[in-house]
C-alpha cells in the first residue's frame, strides 16, 4: 500500500516522470476501457428497451453509464481497490498473496519460515497481534474456507481469461462495423465479419514479435481516439442538445427503471459494458504507479467518457426515427467519419492487445503457483520486464475468438458473453479487496462489510442482468470458466497429492550417508543436480536412481525450484544453500526461490549461478568454522540455539541466504549472507508453521583474499581450498539434471470422481503439456529421467 504518491509533485524532475507513466499507460491500461463508446448504447438498446419521442430511455441509460463510470471505476477502483497492491503489483493473485501472507490460508506447499524473511513479504502489522480479527481466525480454523478462497480466486483468473477471448472479438467488431452506414445491408453482412476475422488473425499471429517493437505507438493512438470522442461528443452536445447534462441527476434512473420495469432491469446487461475493461487498472497496476494511473483516469479517459456518452445521447435525443440500428457512427459527422472508423480500429486493435498479454501474464502467474498445466513461456524483451508470449494460449485464443465472431455475428450476443465476464472479475475483486481491508489493513470488520455490501450490491444487480442473457450469449463464459476451473483445480490438487506423497517416503539422511564403495556404490565425476519439491529430506526418485544405477555424482546437489507468494523475490535473497551431511560427503540442498511475477533462468545462467552460489556458500560456510564471524551477529541471527553445528554429520545443516558477491575496496563482501532456518520435517509444519519474529537483520562479513592472508595457512582453509577446487573440478566434468517423470494414480477405494479426475484427467494434461525438462529447458544431453509411479 503506497501512502507515498504524493510526495512526486514536490520535484519537478518526479512529476515529469510521473505524467511521462500517466501518458504511457494510456495505451497499455486504458485502450479496451476507452472503446467500450462503439458498443454500449448498441447493446443496450438492441432488444430489451426501445428508444422512444420522450427520451425517458436515452437519458436513464446516460444516468447509469454516469454513475456506473463514477462508482465502480473511479470510486472503488482508483481511490480504494489501487491502494491494495502487493509490492506494487496488482490483480487477483496480488490480493490473493496479500491475504495468505497476513492469515495462514495459503494451500501451497513447501512453505518456510524462511520466506517470511523476504524483504518483499512486508506485512501492514504483524500477524501475530494480539487483536487478530474473528474473519482471520474463522478462515484459518477452518480448512474448507481456505479452499473456497483458491476456488474464488481461480473463478477470477477463469473469467479474465475469458475476457480476453471476449474483447478482442467485440472490439474489432464494433469498430468495423461502421462500414454498414457506407453500403448496403446485403453487402455489408459479407463484409463486416471477414475484415474483422482478418484483423484478429493478424492481431495473435504478431504475438510472437511482442509488443515493445510497437508498443512506443500504443499510448498515441489511445490519446487521439480519446481526443475524437470526447471532440465529437462536445460538437453533438452544442450542436444537438445543451441541456443534456440534466440527465446526470440520478432522478433518470428512477424514471428509466419506473417506465421500462423488467426491460430496463435486462439492459443492464449492456449498460455495464461501459467499464469494461477497468479491472486492467488494477491488473497492469506493476508497469506504472498508482499516481500515474489516478492521473491518467482521473484527469484524461473518465471526462472523454463521459463526454462521448453525453455526445451520443444529445444526438439521439433529436433522432428518434433512426433508419440503421442505434450504433456509435450515426452520431459522429460524417465528414470525419472515415478518419474516425480508422482511428476506432486502431484503438480496438490496441485495447485487445492488451487483454491478451493480460491473459498470458495470469495464465504465466497461475502456473508459477501450481493452479496452470505447464506451458512454454517466451519472454519477448529483455529490457521490459513482465512482457510475456505463450503459444499454446495464443492459438487457442485465436481459434475461439475466430470461432465466437462467426458464430456469434452481432454485438449484441457477444456483449452479453463479456459482460458477465467483466462483472464476475469485479465481483471477485470485491469480494477479495474486502478481506485485504480487514486482515492486511487492520480496519474495522464494518468498513469491509460497507465496501462489500455497498460496490457488491451494485455488481450483483449488473450480474443478475448478465445471467438472463444465458440463452443469448452469456453461457460461453459461464461454460468457459467451468472448464477452465476443472482444468485447474486438477491439476492443482494433483500437485499437492504429489508432493504429500514424496513427502511422505522421502529417505532418511543416513541411508544417503551410509552409500559407499562397501556396498557398491561409486561416485562418478560431475555435478548431478536432482531437481525435487521438497526443501529437506532426501526425494524418493533420486534413491529409486541409486537402486537401478549404484552410482552419483561426486557433487550432489538436491535442487527445490519453489514459488513464495510475493510477486518478486530479490536476486540477493534468490538462493538458500546448504550442506547434507557433513562436507567430506559433498552433497548439499539449494531452494531458489521465486515470485508470482518473477522471470525464471534458463538452465545455461542457472547452471554458472548454482556454481557460484555453492562456491559462496563453500566460502562463508568455512569462514563461519573459523570463528571470524562477530558472535553477536550470529547471536542475533540465529537465536541463542546453535545446536546443529555440533550436529553436522548426523543431520542437514541449517539453510544460509546466499547472494551474489561484489568486489568492494579490494575485498569480497557476500551482500546477502544473512540469516539461517531449519529445514522443515513434516507437513503439518510445511502448513501450519508459524512464522519467526526477529529475523530482519543480516549478517554481514569480509572475507580476506588470498593475498592479504597472513601467518600459517590453517586447516580450515586448506579443506575450504580443496572443497572449491571439487566443486569447480566437478563442472569440469559437466552436469547432469535428475528429474522424475511421473506416472499419478488413484489409490485403490478412491471415489470415483478422484479415481476420473486424477486416473484420466490429471494424467491426460500431464502428457499433453509441457514437460518439466522442456519448462527448465534442460539439454537432452544432460537429463536423466526416473520413473515414479505415483498412488495418491
Amino acid at each position: 500500500m503506497d501512502l507515498n504518491y504524493g510526495k512526486c509533485w514536490k520535484s519537478p524532475k518526479d512529476c515529469k516522470t510521473l505524467l511521462l507513466l500517466a501518458y504511457q499507460s494510456l495505451g497499455v491500461v486504458y485502450g479496451d476501457l476507452s472503446i467500450s463508446p462503439l458498443y454500449v448504447y448498441k447493446s443496450t438498446f438492441a432488444e430489451d428497451i426501445q428508444h422512444s419521442e420522450t427520451n425517458e430511455e436515452i437519458y436513464g441509460v446516460l444516468s447509469f453509464v454516469f454513475w456506473t463510470l463514477t462508482l465502480l471505476p473511479l470510486f472503488k477502483y482508483v481511490f480504494i481497490v489501487l491502494r491494495a497492491d502487493d509490492n506494487g503489483e496488482g490483480g487477483t493473485f496480488a490480493l490473493y498473496s496479500l491475504i495468505c501472507r497476513h492469515a495462514k490460508v495459503s494451500l501451497l506447499p513447501n512453505r518456510q519460515a524462511a520466506d517470511e524473511a523476504l524483504s518483499t513479504y512486508k506485512l501492514e502489522h504483524h500477524p501475530e497481534s494480539k487483536n487478530s480479527p474473528k474473519i482471520k481466525m474463522l478462515l484459518e480454523k477452518h480448512k474448507p474456507l481456505h479452499t473456497a478462497l483458491l476456488v474464488l480466486v481461480l473463478l477470477g483468473t477463469c473469467m479474465v481469461i475469458g475476457d480476453g477471448l471476449l474483447t478482442p472479438a467485440i472490439s474489432v467488431f464494433s469498430a468495423v462495423s461502421g462500414l454498414e452506414l457506407s453500403m448496403s445491408k446485403d453487402h455489408h453482412q459479407y463484409a463486416v465479419v471477414p475484415i474483422t476475422c482478418f484483423i484478429l488473425v493478424c492481431l495473435f499471429a504478431l504475438q510472437h514479435w511482442g509488443t515493445h517493437r510497437v508498443g512506443f505507438l500504443f499510448a498515441p493512438i489511445v490519446l487521439i481516439w480519446l481526443l475524437c470522442i470526447s471532440a465529437v461528443g462536445l460538437y453533438n452536445i452544442l450542436h444537438w442538445n445543451p441541456y443534456v447534462y440534466k440527465a446526470l441527476s440520478p432522478y433518470y434512473m428512477f424514471k428509466f427503471l419506473r417506465k421500462t420495469r423488467i426491460g430496463g432491469w435486462m439492459s443492464l446487461g449492456g449498460i455495464l459494458l461501459c467499464i469494461t475493461g477497468a479491472e486492467a487498472m488494477f491488473a497492469d497496476l506493476g508497469h506504472f504507479s498508482y499516481a500515474a494511473i489516478q492521473i491518467a483516469f482521473t484527469f484524461l479517459v473518465y471526462p472523454a467518457l463521459i463526454l462521448a456518452y453525453m455526445g451520443q445521447a444529445a444526438y439521439l435525443s433529436k433522432h428518434h426515427q433512426i433508419i440503421h440500428e442505434i450504433d456509435f457512427y450515426i452520431s459522429v459527422p460524417q465528414s470525419v467519419r472515415w478518419p474516425v472508423l480508422v482511428v476506432a480500429i486502431l484503438a480496438s486493435v490496441v485495447g485487445s492487445q492488451a487483454i491478451i498479454s493480460g491473459t498470458f501474464s495470469i495464465i504465466n502467474q497461475s502456473q508459477s503457483l501450481g493452479c496452470f498445466p505447464r506451458v512454454k513461456v517466451i519472454h519477448t524483451s529483455d529490457k521490459i520486464h513482465g512482457q510475456i508470449y505463450i503459444p499454446e494460449i495464443n492459438w487457442i485464443l485465436m481459434i475461439l475468438c475466430v470461432a465466437v465472431t462467426i458464430g456469434f455475428r452481432d454485438t449484441k450476443r457477444i456483449g452479453n458473453a463479456s459482460g458477465l465476464a467483466v462483472m464476475a472479475v469485479m465481483l471477485v475483486t470485491t469480494c477479495l479487496t474486502s478481506l485485504v481491508i480487514v486482515l492486511c489493513w487492520n480496519k474495522p470488520p464494518i468498513l469491509a462489510f460497507l465496501f462489500l455490501l455497498f460496490f457488491g450490491s451494485i455488481e450483483l444487480l449488473y450480474f443478475s442482468a448478465s445471467l438472463t442473457k444465458f440463452t443469448e450469449g452469456a453461457w460461453l463464459p459461464i461454460l468457459l470458466a467451468l472448464f477452465l476451473m476443472t482444468v485447474m483445480f486438477v491439476w492443482h490438487y494433483a500437485t499437492i497429492k504429489k508432493y504429500e506423497f514424496d513427502l511422505h517416503n522421502k529417505v532418511s539422511l543416513e541411508w544417503l550417508l551410509a552409500l559407499g564403495p562397501t556396498l557398491g556404490i561409486a561416485r562418478v565425476p560431475g555435478i548431478g543436480v536432482v531437481f525435487t519439491d521438497l526443501i529437506s529430506g532426501i526425494p524418493a526418485n533420486f534413491s529409486r536412481f541409486v537402486t537401478n544405477l549404484p552410482a552419483f555424482h561426486q557433487i550432489l546437489v538436491f535442487v527445490c525450484l519453489k514459488s513464495v507468494p510475493v510477486p518478486h523475490v530479490p536476486h540477493a535473497e534468490r538462493y538458500l544453500v546448504g550442506r547434507v551431511g557433513p562436507a567430506e560427503h559433498r552433497s548439499y540442498r539449494c531452494i531458489v526461490r521465486y515470485g508470482y511475477r518473477d522471470v525464471h533462468q534458463d538452465v545455461d545462467s542457472f547452471e554458472s549461478e548454482l556454481v557460484d552460489r555453492l562456491a559462496e556458500f563453500i566460502h562463508y560456510d568455512w569462514h563461519k568454522g573459523q570463528g571470524s564471524v562477530n558472535s553477536n551477529d550470529i547471536d542475533r541471527a540465529y537465536g541463542d540455539d546453535r545446536s546443529h553445528h555440533s550436529n553436522r554429520s548426523s543431520s542437514e545443516c541449517r539453510l544460509a541466504v546466499i547472494g551474489p558477491t561484489y568486489e568492494m575496496d579490494g575485498s569480497l563482501d557476500p551482500e546477502s549472507v544473512s540469516i539461517e532456518f531449519s529445514s522443515v520435517e513434516s507437513l503439518t509444519e510445511v502448513t501450519e508453521m508459524e512464522p519467526i519474529r526477529g529475523l530482519e537483520k543480516k549478517v554481514r562479513f569480509a572475507v580476506p583474499s588470498d593475498s592479504s592472508e597472513v601467518g600459517e595457512v590453517t586447516e580450515a582453509q586448506v579443506r575450504w581450498r580443496e572443497e572449491v577446487a571439487d566443486l569447480l573440478a566437478a563442472r569440469q566434468s559437466g552436469i547432469a539434471f535428475i528429474i522424475g517423470h511421473s506416472h499419478v494414480r488413484a489409490k485403490q477405494g478412491s471415489s470415483i470422481i478422484k479415481r476420473v479426475a486424477i486416473n484420466f484427467g490429471y494424467n491426460f494434461l500431464r502428457r499433453n503439456c509441457r514437460g518439466p525438462d522442456v519448462a527448465l529447458k534442460v539439454p537432452p544431453v544432460s537429463l536423466l529421467e526416473v520413473g515414479m509411479v505415483y498412488v495418491v
